[in-house]
């Protein structure tokens, strides 16, 4: 179980609506980005051994690295950054991004949908409170001609813009084999027998088209969100017929209301606190767990997997 001083911060943040994200540059005096800090381990320095694994150019993983007798993958965010995946033959190498001022590389050690892997920033930068209602949903890269990399975008202390990395979609980018496992699964899937429909909150491209993918193969009717507020829109307007509604999965990191806050509102309205909520989210550590569960969430599920999805509908609807 992770330490209560962190449950404690993530229950702070809940109440307030608040996240907070660590941000980083990707070259000097480079545009601010930015990532969730409970996706963040810890950001070190490093000046072992990288292991390559692969000699292609093209390749999004720099080797492996050891941490504490751990190997993880490592990724250079930059040259992702430059990385489309409809000519995945093109040469990265000239992205790596590389600082002349350290001996070694600036690494966030991140730890999403149950993954645990390095990622190479330029340096890190200071850690930004906010509310959700301050984060803007974007997507795309200023100054690139590739898309779907960002998920949001706020301001900085002095208004400079600070963009928000899809760490998600970087994933299903780097090991697309995740997906071709989900799409394995998604060959089990069998038809389910409801009327009812389910409101699915999510503020990333990736996860939502995903979600479509497998609710469309359960032959499950479902609207879809693409952040927590315009669900809680849809539930809470009157014309909303709510005996429709079957169940809501929603995603916890979600511009403007959170999926804490989704939670909450749907669970403390008599009008709706009925309806099962499953969490769908990467933020897979157990404090999470725990602060959605303590809100009244039925189910919490790692990020968009088929089977888990299924069990989930057959238990509350079917």
């Amino acid at each position: 179980m992770e330490n209560l001083a962190k449950v404690d911060q993530i229950t702070s943040l809940h109440k307030n609506n608040e996240l907070q994200l660590l941000c980083f540059r990707l070259d000097a005096k480079s545009d601010l980005y930015a990532t969730n800090v409970f996706k963040i381990r810890e950001v070190i320095k490093y000046d072992g051994d990288i292991t390559s694994i692969s000699y292609e150019k093209s390749s999004l993983i720099e080797g492996l690295i050891t941490i504490r007798d751990h190997t993880i993958p490592l990724i250079d965010l930059k040259k992702w950054f430059y990385y489309d995946a409809n000519d995945k033959d093109k040469d990265l190498s000239q992205y790596v991004i590389k600082n002349t001022m350290l001996n070694g590389d600036i690494i966030m050690i991140c730890e999403f949908s149950r993954w645990t892997i390095g990622v190479r920033i330029y340096e890190a930068d200071r850690i930004l409170s906010k509310k959700w209602t301050e984060i803007e949903q974007s997507s795309g890269i200023v100054g690139s001609s590739n898309n779907n990399k960002l998920i949001g975008r706020t301001r900085y202390f002095n208004d400079e813009l600070v963009q928000i990395v899809d760490i998600e979609k970087m994933l299903v980018d780097v090991f697309p084999w995740i997906e071709e496992n989900k799409e394995e699964e998604l060959k089990k899937l069998g038809k389910v027998k409801t009327s009812k429909t389910i409101l699915i909150a999510d503020d990333s491209p990736v996860v939502l088209k995903t979600l479509q993918l497998i609710l469309d193969k359960l032959n499950v009717d479902h609207f879809d969100f693409m952040n927590g507020k315009k669900l809680l829109d849809y539930l809470f307007d009157p014309d909303t017929d709510l005996n429709q509604i079957g169940m809501i999965i929603t995603d916890l990191e979600m511009p403007e209301t959170s999926g804490f806050e989704v939670i909450k509102q749907i669970k403390q309205n008599n009008r709706t606190a009925h309806l099962p909520i499953v969490v769908n989210s990467s933020m897979s550590g157990s404090s999470n767990e725990e602060m959605a569960m303590s809100l009244n969430a039925n189910e919490f599920i790692s990020k968009s997997n088929p089977l888990e999805i299924e069990a989930c509908i057959k238990k509350y609807l079917a």
